[in-house]
């Protein structure tokens, strides 16, 4: 029995042993925009991968870009990460734009697919228009910063140089041609194939790339980076900004439904959230704020639809205004913007009709509330007498004699007297 439980103790640390000497490759993904969460799923994996002794990173790399201070963060961990990193541009069809390509060159290698694309590298001011010095202050410093990660990583300077400030992209064939990348793959099978003893120079040190029978992990973002990044789309972050608006504005109109004003004030929290990762533009918030109001405003003035339609102009501008940028992907898009605002808009329309419902429908309470109420003559009224309305006594008087017990109708109210009439006579 001993010598069976010690058999497969050496089995099970055999194969333990094997799948260390075999290595492994961590294989991420970075197929969004570039944003703080990116950096953070990409930090995660590099601090991952040198603690577990992985031998390659291999990040396999579709973006249209992103932002210049998540760019940032991501090649100082590469430069950093005691583990090799390559940069993959792929499938056929993929691209390394802006700050993806700028990511790409940071690689130790740099890899793409036949009929992908790098460069297109130019800064772009998000939020806020800048005067041209400023503009030339951003594309020297973003220049330079080009320059250093390529002659750091042996590449050719002065294409890295046009990415920035001439936007030139590149193919792959052009790229390995001008030296911007290390070699071309048509899958993962063919990358790591030619990966395969290759020599990289890491801080003046050579290294020898060993990946034969190495095992291949994929890691992907967690529940919580996902959730984050899905909200970082311009589109679900305004999204989210209206029904955090439309919440609380239904929580303040009926304190204590709670369910809106909770929904609302997470909304909100989450859309602030991707803000911080989106060119926003304050103005633009600022009428969709003004939409809601004149909306808001309508419901109590009833203006018979101009404040409606002013609201709607307001809130369509203020969409359109929210995130300034020349790139589509940083923009919210007119569909969005179209069923969001027409939402909104037939909101208030169906609480505008109930407000006018309720405000030419005839008072149900108070001394109001008794014209045209229907009771009964308890005594003689010739002209005066006693009536009994609603389940209270009140005294009456009427134009004509009315007899005892005839039915009769409330006309008028005069303080605690009430003019009436014969009921049969309506």
């Amino acid at each position: 029995m001993r010598f069976c439980i010690s058999f497969i103790i050496c089995l099970f640390a055999c194969a333990a042993l094997a799948s260390a000497e075999r290595g492994r490759i961590r294989v991420v993904a970075v197929h969004d925009p570039v944003t703080p969460v990116t950096a953070s799923f990409l930090h995660r994996n590099l601090e991952e991968a040198a603690r577990r002794g992985d031998q390659l990173v291999l990040i396999e790399m579709d973006t249209p870009g992103g932002l210049d201070t998540a760019m940032r963060e991501i090649v100082k961990d590469i430069f950093a990460s005691p583990v090799p990193v390559v940069v993959y541009v792929a499938p056929s069809g993929a691209r390394a734009a802006s700050a993806g390509a700028i990511i790409a060159l940071a690689a130790d290698v740099a890899a793409m697919a036949p009929g992908t694309n790098i460069g297109a590298a130019h800064p772009v001011s998000l939020g806020e228009k800048s005067d041209k010095t400023m503009e030339s202050k951003v594309v020297n410093d973003a220049e330079a910063y080009v320059e250093g990660i390529a002659h750091k990583r042996g590449r050719d300077e002065t294409l890295a140089r046009r990415m920035v400030r001439d936007s030139i992209s590149l193919s792959a064939e052009k790229a390995l041609e001008g030296r911007l990348i290390d070699l071309i793959a048509r899958d993962r099978n063919d990358l790591l194939q030619q990966l395969e003893g290759r020599s990289i120079s890491r801080d003046g040190r050579d290294y020898v790339l060993r990946l034969k029978g190495a095992e291949v992990v994929t890691s992907g973002m967690g529940t919580i980076e996902r959730v984050l990044n899905a909200i970082s789309n311009p589109n679900v972050a305004y999204v989210l900004m209206m029904l955090g608006m439309l919440g609380l504005y239904f929580e303040l109109s009926n304190p204590g439904v709670i369910l809106p004003g909770a929904i609302g004030g997470i909304s909100l929290i989450l859309a602030f959230f991707a803000f911080q990762t989106l060119p926003v533009n304050y103005a633009g918030i600022l009428l969709i704020l003004l939409g809601l109001i004149l909306f808001i405003a309508e419901i109590q003035i009833i203006s018979h639809g101009m404040l409606t339609v002013a609201g709607m102009i307001a809130m369509v501008l203020g969409s359109l205004m929210l995130f300034e940028s020349p790139d589509p992907y940083l923009r919210v898009s007119w569909d969005v913007i179209l069923v969001t605002v027409l939402a909104t808009t037939a909101f208030f329309t169906v609480v505008v009709a109930k407000a006018l419902t309720v405000h030419r429908r005839r008072p149900t309470t108070g001394q109001e509330g008794l014209i045209g109420a229907v009771g009964v003559a308890e005594t003689g009224l010739a002209p005066e007498g006693k009536i009994f309305v609603r389940g209270e006594y009140w005294d009456g008087w009427s134009d004509e004699p009315i007899t005892a017990g005839s039915r009769v109708k409330v006309l008028e109210v005069d303080g605690m007297r009430l003019k009436v009439e014969k009921a049969e006579q309506v």
